[in-house]
């Protein structure tokens, strides 16, 4: 049976989870793609671009073709990502023979000045696509309305499964790098996210969220993951395997937010009822509650301090 990628299974971006950034160099890659090594794993982004050297680019290519070819199919999804470099490397990556294999690519730097030179590649393939927002032209409205316009396009829309928030490059951009014990959030990224979202996300977008770069602040970690939520952003990649659980573990749903999105999807729900001291209005809080119920697909809901998958009703 021939081996085909897992991308129509992706119902919602949340079943990412957190990704892992891996360069494409790996001698263990294949390994780690067949969910041999850190089979828990949801999501891996094979990197071409900032985690390697030019001079290491032919190496990682060979090391693709060597990974495409022994892909095997994995009892849970493994969603496969390849993170290029540019333009001209997506069409040598293209070529490639199993490359249908991979479920997408991230593209990196992306803005007006690339879009063509991607998606005159892409627009006729199967694959998804996670354009990452992170030049200098994120920080102008104007540039940022006429990408996403570009975007909504219907040959271009179908392809994109979220955009990515470059968070250290547009620090860079700034000439500032966040300290511990500091969230995005505390830092001029607080507007450019909050920016980016009214942009995007009333078009039907998902935006995730930029990494968190210490592996040693688990507390500030925990806060940014709270207020990612509390944003609308969708998902968070890993920077090291030891974030992924704690990453997904925030993701979990409260009963009682889980109690609520189910009441307001209900059939029958009224147009405005209270549940657990708060109001609840289908009409204004459908999209919220639609998310809170794909994350609890994903991720399954809290009940008495522990995680639960598969919760239909609660008592």
């Amino acid at each position: 049976m021939t081996l085909q990628s897992s991308s129509h299974l992706i119902a919602s971006p949340w079943q990412l989870g957190a990704p892992l950034y891996m360069p494409a160099h790996r001698p263990d890659l294949i390994a780690i793609a067949n969910g041999e090594k850190l089979p828990y794993l949801r999501t891996m982004i094979f990197c071409t671009e900032d985690a390697i050297l030019n001079k290491e680019i032919e190496h990682s290519l060979g090391q693709l073709k060597r990974c495409l070819a022994a892909l095997k199919t994995t009892a849970e999804p493994r969603f496969r990502f390849i993170r290029v470099r540019h333009p001209n490397l997506l069409t040598r990556l293209l070529q490639l023979p199993g490359i249908e294999t991979i479920d997408g690519f991230v593209l990196p730097k992306f803005n007006e000045a690339v879009f063509n030179a991607y998606f005159d590649q892409l627009s006729h393939t199967n694959f998804k696509i996670m354009p990452t927002l992170e030049t200098k032209e994120v920080f102008d409205v104007g540039a940022m309305q006429a990408l996403r316009d570009a975007l909504l396009h219907e040959t271009i829309l179908k392809h994109v499964l979220m955009l990515r928030i470059g968070g250290n490059d547009l620090f860079n951009l700034l000439g500032i790098r966040r300290t511990r014990g500091l969230t995005l959030y505390d830092t001029p990224l607080a507007h450019v996210i909050a920016q980016l979202l009214t942009i995007f996300k009333p078009y039907d977008f998902h935006l995730s969220a930029p990494v968190f770069d210490y592996l040693d602040d688990i507390e500030t970690l925990r806060r940014e993951l709270r207020i990612d939520l509390a944003y609308g952003l969708t998902g968070k990649t890993a920077i090291h395997p030891e974030q992924v659980a704690l990453i997904e573990s925030a993701y979990a749903v409260s009963a009682d937010d889980y109690q609520m999105a189910l009441s307001i999807c209900a059939e029958q729900a009224p147009a405005v009822f209270k549940m657990h001291n708060a109001m609840c209005e289908v009409t204004t809080h459908q999209r919220w509650a639609r998310d809170v119920l794909n994350r609890q697909r994903s991720f399954g809901v809290i009940v008495a301090g522990s995680i639960q998958q598969d919760v239909c009703v609660l008592g």
